[in-house]
């Protein structure tokens, strides 16, 4: 099994049709009894299997009966979680394209909500990019085709296709008309890693994604500020903004460039027992040198790990908005030779200091936007989060997201600049400790 922790990425990782199904019915000396608590399972397959025969027979035109059998076997995996989902062979292959970091498409991370596609965030430099396709977008058309009743599957199929070749997608914005935009598809090839020099010796580090080659491009990327700027940069903002997630394994890399040695990340399997933790351990870089790390609502799953873990090891301020709040595990399980796979949510999350931020997100030491909020803009952001997917898991803990606050810092009326929230990183940093300590004294007494 692999650990996955991301979303589903149009002409990437892609949800899914299963081509098959085992026996419909059980043999007579296998029924159960009505005393055994599997007789209510059985009797519902039974039922599943005299439904399929009647469709088969009845329906008005000859159904499709792999297409049918993928569609049931879809609804039942994606009832579980939003996260869970059958790759059939092609999509299983093209799972394993994406993960080591080139595939085509047009470079979205998105879920299934209310019958149309909803946008987590785009890639950086993609198609999606490039045309200003933002988080908490919906898809609701493509090519002036309605989105409403297709699955995920059907709809990210449709929006595949040859490199070169332009699409139509209609979106829906909240507090904008639909409007048109079109796109034209492109192999994908994630700037995974890439950093430069900010004013008096900052260095700002961007990470997009977490697949096979983050850790090595970050520890490259690393390499090559200690060469430019010298071995005690006067700080380092780590910008996981709209960061989708990735690999688990790649969350941890990332963590243990800037920590000496204890735990990055728990996981909690459905048994008390299934319980993994994984740890720092090689020697932390720029050891003391002062650390910023970005998110917004935007950052979810491997994100919110190194964010997390950052934070709970006083290691790094964080500075943006509310992640995510992805908190789950998914493991790749292979079905065998031409089945495929399935995505299956195993396990939940933890930071260093017991958090599951399933459902709540990672909460900023400094909440800075990056536009000005009104009221009702403010309650717009709140909406996007994984506790409003359906089928989300619940925080176990029963904690709920905290409701829409206004944030610490917002831009002034006149601002001009482009990056209000990298602005306010770069400030802390130059601003040294007594700011460091500033934000993190409110942490703590907030918490």
């Amino acid at each position: 099994m692999r650990p996955l922790l991301t979303g589903t990425a149009i002409g990437g990782v892609l949800g899914a049709v299963l081509v098959g199904f085992a026996a419909f019915a059980w043999p007579q000396e296998q029924r159960s009894t009505p005393s055994d608590p599997r007789a209510i399972t059985y009797q519902q397959i039974e039922l599943f299997a005299e439904i399929f025969a009647r469709a088969q027979r009845d329906y008005v035109v000859p159904i499709d009966e792999r297409e049918a059998m993928s569609a049931a076997i879809n609804g039942m995996l994606t009832s579980l979680d939003p996260h869970s989902g059958y790759l059939d062979p092609e999509d299983f292959r093209s799972l394993q394209v994406a993960t080591s970091g080139e595939y085509g498409g047009l470079g979205i991370e998105v879920t299934m909500e209310d019958g149309f596609v909803k946008v987590i965030s785009p890639m950086d430099d993609t198609p999606a990019d490039r045309a200003g396709i933002q988080p908490g977008d919906y898809i609701t058309a493509i090519n002036g085709r309605a989105i409403l009743g297709q699955t995920l599957n059907d709809a990210v199929r449709e929006m595949r296709g040859e490199k070169g070749t332009p699409i139509e997608l209609t979106i829906l914005r909240e507090g904008s008309d639909p409007f048109q935009v079109t796109l034209v598809r492109e192999v994908i090839r994630p700037r995974i890693v890439s950093w430069r020099k900010e004013d008096d010796n900052i260095a700002y580090i961007r990470v997009s994604t977490f697949n096979e080659r983050t850790g090595a491009l970050l520890e490259d990327a690393l390499s090559a500020i200690g060469r430019e700027i010298g071995p005690r940069p006067r700080g380092l903002v780590l910008d996981l903004r709209n960061n989708g997630g990735g690999l688990l394994d790649e969350a941890v890399k990332v963590a243990d460039f800037f920590l000496s040695g204890g735990e990055v990340v728990s996981t909690q399997g459905r048994r008390p027992i299934d319980v993994e933790r994984r740890n720092a351990s090689r020697a932390e870089v720029f050891k003391d040198v002062p650390i910023v790390v970005l998110i917004n609502g935007g950052s979810a799953s491997a994100s919110e790990i190194v964010a997390g873990a950052l934070q709970d090891r006083g290691r790094a301020l964080v500075i943006g908005t509310t992640s995510f709040g992805k908190g789950s595990v998914q493991s790749v399980i292979p079905l065998g030779a031409d089945r495929g796979a399935i995505r299956l949510t195993t396990a939940r999350y933890y930071t260093p200091a017991g958090r599951s931020i399933q459902a709540l997100g990672i909460e900023p030491d400094l909440m800075v936007t990056q536009v000005r909020l009104t009221e009702e803009e403010l309650a717009r952001i709140r909406r996007f989060s994984e506790a409003d997917l359906p089928h989300a898991m619940q925080n176990e803990n029963g904690e709920q997201r905290n409701g829409s606050r206004m944030p610490d810092e917002q831009p002034p009326e006149d601002y001009e600049g482009t990056d209000f929230q990298l602005e306010r990183a770069l400030a802390v940093l130059k601003e040294g400790q007594a700011a460091l300590s500033r934000i993190a004294m409110r942490r703590d007494n907030a918490g």
